[in-house]
């Protein structure tokens, strides 16, 4: 090989070759030496010279705990990473970091990380050479036809995501599925539709209200830690921003709220209608450019209807309506108990129009712009490709697959039977830091490097004011030898693949850098050498990323009726596997530091339960603290009850992340997976699976135990801690 390539193949595989006329004004020539990136590597742990024994010196990289992509300083002492904390050059969270941020330090630590690459010979996986587990995949890969070979992840973003398109594009496949349990699929869907782009820019900032028909904002939406820096804005305006929350278990954002309003699940497209009815009937809003078959929907729901469908008072409604209109501009959203509906769409935009016939489109809702970099692009998912992976799987289609970032086998409900599409696989490799459920299932296991110990960079699926490419280089050297970094996994794959263009690369380290240096000169401050400006990003963390600015065109949505069907049949009650911060989807719960940290609203540690109304636990004979069978036609969870006002008494609610059986020694055999019990029903329009739309019944054991929980009761004497006032009169006595 000559070592040099064309111009327009080079952008391409440094994942910039979606820059467009971005890169007309570059200084790059026509070709472009690979050699660069060649270089002596040095210990990590050999002290530079300004490193004072004892004391910590701080290096800027970007959070992996979730796919919000905060940036983040790793404290380094004596070789060692200690602490973490927000980056403060980061628009996205300022300088904060949540607790799962926190404890990256002990995933990275973790005494149950894989150490040594395994093969299974004989049904059992045993520690075998890199060599041999990697002539065993190119093995499988040469026999296989290109488009039977699959990559299933979570969500994927910067060079990552570019690597492994363009594996699966030498090997021929278009197969990438992509999984995360906790998403805003139908959320992106309908903005897709409404505005031309999935995900926009939410200015709470600028709000006075913001209405949440179950969009967790402060817990666990999107960009939590992002958001809530902007609550903190919404509160703090001259006039008090007030907050209205829509959902069916109370949720950290509920719990914020100034009302609080529990709703039975899937009626919350309803509740929207019916508001929309009285900014129409009452307010003089103008719905004439809607479809007519909106327009009809609309018409239909007036506040008896709704009040008679969902429960809710009919003057609760009016008020609602009245408040949007005196506190101009407001803020809509839609989160995943909307979402999660078998009419989950229709439900999600019909609360987008309170935002249409509101005039916060272009107020409070706002364009991210153009992101010049399209192969760098997060590639997001929800739970649609859990179904498209068993067809295929089941339809004998796949022969090799390779899993990164996620564990399906874990998140999959029992009846969709991912055991047994995974059996249907042939050939299936797991790069993953720990032997979770997914993992053991594998064929070929890789033991991959914690994030605080490896290069990567991150283009975050939501953006704030300042778009940018977050850099994530190495805190330290690595704790195991025998682990590699997810890039360098992939670019071995890809040297294979076309070791013409990609052989070049010493390892992922340099072909970074070679991408570094190939962004066009603007990104560049004037003076700066490629050398000098690769340390600066690596030193702030980041690189500032210029979009085009774009307006956001509202188009008619077409949708039908949102209102549910009662299709309970013997079951009762309404099931919400809910998420939380901290454990999140149960990625975290082999760490102990997460285990421990109580639940935002029941405060309860270290186990599974399931939250009752206490006037529903009166009816069905449970105590608090009762043992309890959780029944759906899937299957029974059998978990403790706890007792709690803060959800509809028609719901019953077992949170997510508990129930592992592997996952090393904190997660294994304990508590239940709400996930398994559900019912394998497809939102209508975008296929994701309906996660509230689930019916349970509850029954009592014999069993009662104690319910370990921070804080032994939500009363003090039968009177509550707190009083709380309207938003109205707080303005009048302490808010002025």
């Amino acid at each position: 090989m000559s070592g040099k390539i064309d111009r327009r193949n080079f952008l391409k595989i440094m994942g910039l070759g979606g820059a467009g006329t971005a890169l007309g004004g570059c200084d790059l020539p026509s070709t472009v030496t690979l050699e660069e990136g060649k270089e002596e590597v040095v210990s990590y742990l050999m002290p530079e010279e300004y490193v004072i024994p004892g004391v910590g010196v701080w290096y800027a990289s970007t959070c992996a705990q979730c796919a919000a992509g905060c940036g983040i300083h790793g404290r380094v002492r004596e070789g060692r990473v200690l602490k973490l904390e927000g980056n403060p050059d980061s628009s996205m969270n300022h300088g904060k970091i949540c607790m799962m941020g926190q404890s990256g330090v002990q995933a990275h630590y973790n005494p149950d990380r894989i150490k040594t690459p395994m093969l299974r010979e004989g049904g059992n996986l045993v520690a075998v050479s890199w060599e041999k587990a990697v002539g065993a995949i190119q093995e499988k890969l040469s026999a296989a036809n290109g488009d039977q070979v699959a990559w299933f992840t979570g969500t994927l973003s910067g060079h990552q995501a570019a690597l492994v398109s363009n594996h699966l594009e030498a090997l021929g496949s278009r197969k990438h599925y992509i999984h995360e349990p906790i998403n805003a699929s139908v959320w992106q869907a309908v903005n897709k539709d409404m505005l031309g782009e999935a995900m926009p820019r939410l200015r709470l900032d600028k709000a006075q209200m913001i209405l949440s028909f179950g969009a967790d904002f402060l817990g666990t939406w999107i960009s939590p830690v992002h958001f809530s820096g902007e609550y903190a804005k919404f509160r703090k305006q001259k006039r008090r921003g007030l907050l209205v929350t829509i959902e069916p278990k109370m949720s950290l954002t509920g719990a914020n709220s100034d009302l609080w309003i529990p709703a039975i699940p899937g009626t919350e497209g309803v509740i929207a209608l019916g508001i929309a009815h009285q900014l129409v009937k009452n307010h003089s809003k103008d719905m004439s450019s809607l479809p007519a078959s909106v327009q009809g929907l609309i018409n239909k729901y007036d506040a008896a209807t709704t009040a008679k469908i969902a429960g809710i008072d009919e003057k609760r409604i009016q008020r609602i309506a009245e408040l949007l209109v005196e506190r101009s501009p407001s803020l809509v959203l839609a989160g995943a108990p909307v979402e999660g509906q078998a009419k989950g769409y229709a439900s999600v935009a019909a609360v987008m129009l309170l935002n249409q016939l509101l005039g916060n489109i272009g107020q409070t809702i706002e364009s991210q712009g153009s992101f010049p970099f399209n192969q760098l692009k997060a590639k997001t998912g929800g739970t649609s490709d859990l179904f498209s992976f068993v067809e295929t799987a089941k339809n004998k289609q796949l022969s090799v697959v390779f899993f990164y970032g996620t564990n399906p086998k874990f998140t999959a409900p029992k009846a969709m039977e991912m055991d047994s599409a995974l059996n249907d696989v042939p050939f299936k490799v797991a790069i993953s830091m720990f032997m979770d459920e997914t993992s053991m299932a594998a064929d070929v296991v890789l033991p991959a490097a914690s994030y605080l110990e490896d290069w990567g960079t991150h283009v975050a699926a939501y953006q704030p004011q300042q778009t940018a490419i977050s850099m994530q280089q190495p805190l330290m050297e690595k704790l195991y030898a025998e682990t590699r970094g997810f890039g360098d996994i992939v670019l071995d794959l890809l040297k294979v693949a076309k070791k013409d263009v990609y052989s070049a690369f010493a390892d992922y380290y340099a072909y970074l850098k070679n991408a570094h240096a190939a962004l066009p000169a603007e990104y560049k401050e004037a003076g700066m050498t490629d050398g000098d400006a690769w340390s600066a990003a690596l030193q702030k963390g980041l690189v500032n990323v210029a979009t085009g600015s774009m307006s956001l065109p509202v188009k008619p949505v077409s949708f039908g009726d949102p209102a549910p069907a009662d299709s309970g049949g013997k079951f009762a009650y309404h099931f919400v596997p809910s998420a939380r911060l901290g454990m999140w989807d149960g990625r975290h719960a082999n760490l102990p530091w997460i285990q421990e940290a109580p639940d935002q609203i029941t405060k309860v540690v270290w186990d599974s339960w399931a939250e009752i109304h206490p006037l529903t636990a009166q009816k069905l004979g449970i105590k608090n603290g009762s043992i309890i069978n959780v029944e759906s036609e899937h299957g029974t969870a059998k978990v403790q009850a706890v007792l709690i006002k803060a959800i509809h008494p028609d719901v019953i609610a077992i949170p997510m992340g508990q129930g592992h059986e592997e996952y090393g020694r904190y997660a294994k055999g304990r508590g239940a997976n709400p996930l398994k019990l559900l019912n394998p029903v497809k939102e209508e329009t975008t296929g994701e699976l309906a996660m509230y739309a689930t019916r349970v019944n509850a029954s009592p054991t014999s069993q009662k135990e104690v319910v370990v929980r921070l804080g032994a009761s939500d009363t003090q004497a039968g009177r509550r801690f707190v009083v709380t006032v309207p938003v109205e009169q707080y303005q009048r006595t302490e808010g002025a």
